[in-house]
């Protein structure tokens, strides 16, 4: 499946969970709709950038490089795209983020309780396209250990959504800390998306095993590498204001990489003890951060995480070409601009 044809059979069959709304609802499952791209914010048919898919695309080569057909794994992988998508709604509400992939958020148009009831439907949603894999014909006991593997990621991930929450403001959060969370929140989803496509492919657990491991060591590279855009990147690739991490005074790697190694870390907590950074405080705070090699630092980490998804997947045996697509993705994440 080419990659073009890849993204459309995802959409549609994302579409494909929906159901055929009353009028009265219309614009419940429309708001959603907007969040995923398509719609404006009218309300009107429209066509947005929906971003990487990687977590779908992840699932459907997984499923492939196991000898599974991964028409099959499309109801899978719409599931783990509307519960990315889930996700992200309801962070926007907790982080109070006004814009995500360039467009004001769902909460933002139409005030926290409707973002907060959007973000459910498609939580619900997620789990009526997983459902529909019974229609694609895997087998029922599948289905049902796909389906329990699923909500023990979606309960991992809040896990980790609770510990973001919980360090906000708490300068004492260490490294083996911040790499508990992201693991959680972030790797976790991305695991499973390797995870549950060989599952869903027939794989043995030990070739599942691996794909797991593949995920999770490429989903924490990918949140690090998020970190090192969030406060180097280019406003004009990332579509985020320069630094926008650090006016949140959010506590990525290198931000607790310096709190920890840095000769200015009491200077760099009184910074980060304020309640806004202004211009001239987040100069300081990159200063410090340069200083301290905080930026290489975690390049470096993001770069370790590479090399333990490469000899994960080093262990699956199955189509070449699909693992050399599955390599690509991985290394096209490594030193990403966006």
């Amino acid at each position: 499946m080419k990659h073009a044809d890849e993204r459309t059979a995802i959409e549609a069959a994302m579409r494909a969970a929906f159901p055929q709304a009353d009028e009265r609802v219309a614009r419940f499952y429309a708001m959603q709709e907007y969040h995923l791209g398509w719609r404006d914010e009218d309300l009107q048919p429209a066509s947005f950038d929906p971003g990487k898919l990687l977590r779908p695309r992840l699932c459907l080569l997984s499923c492939r490089v196991v000898g599974g057909d991964p028409r099959d794994a499309l109801p899978l992988a719409a599931a783990i795209q509307l519960l990315h998508d889930f996700s992200l709604i309801h962070d926007d509400i907790q982080d109070q983020s006004d814009t995500r992939r360039g467009r004001p958020t769902v909460w933002k148009l139409w005030g926290l309780a409707q973002g907060i009831n959007t973000g459910d439907g498609m939580f619900t949603i997620a789990h009526l396209a997983l459902h529909r894999l019974s229609l694609t014909g895997v087998p029922p006991a599948t289905v049902l250990d796909v389906l329990r593997r699923f909500d023990e990621t979606i309960l991992t991930i809040c896990e980790g959504q609770f510990l973001d929450l919980s360090y906000e403001g708490n300068l004492q959060i260490d490294e083996s800390a911040y790499l508990a969370m992201i693991e959680r929140k972030t790797a976790a989803l991305i695991a499973a998306s390797a995870e549950l496509g060989a599952l869903v492919g027939g794989a043995d657990e030990e070739t599942i095993q691996a794909l797991f491991d593949f995920g999770r060591a490429l989903g924490m590279a990918f949140q690090i590498e998020d970190d090192v855009l969030g406060i180097w990147g280019d406003p004009a690739v990332t579509g985020k204001p320069f630094a926008a991490d650090l006016h949140r005074r959010k506590l990525s790697l290198p931000v607790i990489h310096a709190l920890t190694t840095s000769p200015d870390r009491a200077f760099l907590k009184s910074l980060y003890a304020q309640a806004a950074l202004d211009n001239d405080s987040v100069r300081q705070v990159l200063a410090i951060l340069d200083a301290a090699g905080s930026r290489v630092y975690a390049e470096t980490t993001a770069a370790a995480y590479h090399g333990e998804a490469f000899a994960a997947l080093d262990r699956v045996q199955g189509d070449a070409t699909a693992l050399e697509e599955l390599r690509a993705i991985a290394t096209s994440l490594l030193g990403r601009r966006a």
